[in-house]
C-alpha cells in the first residue's frame, strides 16, 4: 500500500511557521484572482484581452503600496523600440523588497506604406510615442508575474484555478488522475468564487 503524499500545510506545521504561511496564502489568494471584468479591454490590433496600464498601476499601489520601476535597457529591434524593466515591490507582509523583470516593444510609426528601414520615412514623433508605450508594456509584463489579478491569464486556455497551500482546495485536485485518487479517498474538492470586490 502506497503512503499518502503529505500536504504542504502538514510540512509547514512541522516547521512551526503556520501563521506566516497563512498570511502568504492570503496574499497569494488576492494576487491570483482574475482582474475585475469591467477593467478588461480588447486590444484593437491583436483582438486579445488586456488590462490597461492605469489599472495595473492602481493595483500595484493598492496591493503593495510601495513600488518602483527600474529601466534596465532600451533597444531598437527590427522596426520597434523595446524596453526591459525591473518592477520592484515591497511585500506588505514583511516589508521586504522583491522584483520581477518584464519586456515590452512598440512599433515605430512611419509614413504610410514605408518601411522603418527607410530612416526618412520615420515620423518625427515616432520615438517619443513608442518609447513610453514600450515601457508601459514592459511594466505590465513584469506585473503579470506577480499574479493573475494583473492580467496574466487573460489570453490563456486551460488554466488551473489557484488555491492556497493551506486550504482544503489544492490545484492538484484539477488533474484527472489526482481527482480520481481524491474521489477514492473521499476528500472533497471545493471551488472558489472569483475576485470581484474592487
Amino acid at each position: 500500500m502506497q503512503k499518502p503524499i503529505p500536504k504542504i500545510a502538514d510540512l509547514v506545521r512541522l516547521a512551526g511557521n503556520v501563521a506566516e504561511s497563512y498570511e502568504k496564502d492570503s496574499l497569494n489568494e488576492l494576487l491570483n484572482q482574475p482582474p475585475h471584468a469591467s477593467w478588461v479591454k480588447i486590444h484593437p490590433m491583436t483582438k486579445g484581452s488586456y488590462l490597461p496600464i492605469d489599472k495595473v498601476e492602481f493595483l500595484l499601489t493598492y496591493i503593495f503600496q510601495n513600488w518602483r520601476v527600474e529601466v534596465l535597457r532600451e533597444t531598437i529591434m527590427f522596426n520597434s523600440i523595446s524596453v526591459a524593466v525591473r518592477l520592484h515591490v515591497q511585500n506588505p507582509l514583511n516589508n521586504e523588497w522583491t522584483f520581477q523583470d518584464g519586456v515590452g516593444a512598440m512599433n515605430v510609426q512611419t509614413d504610410a506604406g514605408k518601411s522603418a528601414a527607410d530612416l526618412g520615412a520615420i515620423k518625427a514623433s515616432a520615438v517619443q510615442m513608442a518609447l513610453p508605450s514600450a515601457k508601459s508594456y514592459a511594466i505590465k509584463d513584469a506585473a503579470e508575474h506577480f499574479g493573475a489579478i494583473f492580467g496574466r491569464d487573460l489570453n490563456r486556455k486551460d488554466i488551473i484555478q489557484f488555491s492556497g497551500a493551506h486550504t482544503k482546495e489544492e490545484p492538484l485536485h484539477y488533474i484527472p488522475e489526482v481527482t480520481e485518487y481524491i474521489q477514492k479517498t473521499e476528500q472533497p474538492i471545493v471551488l472558489k468564487s472569483n475576485f470581484s470586490n474592487l
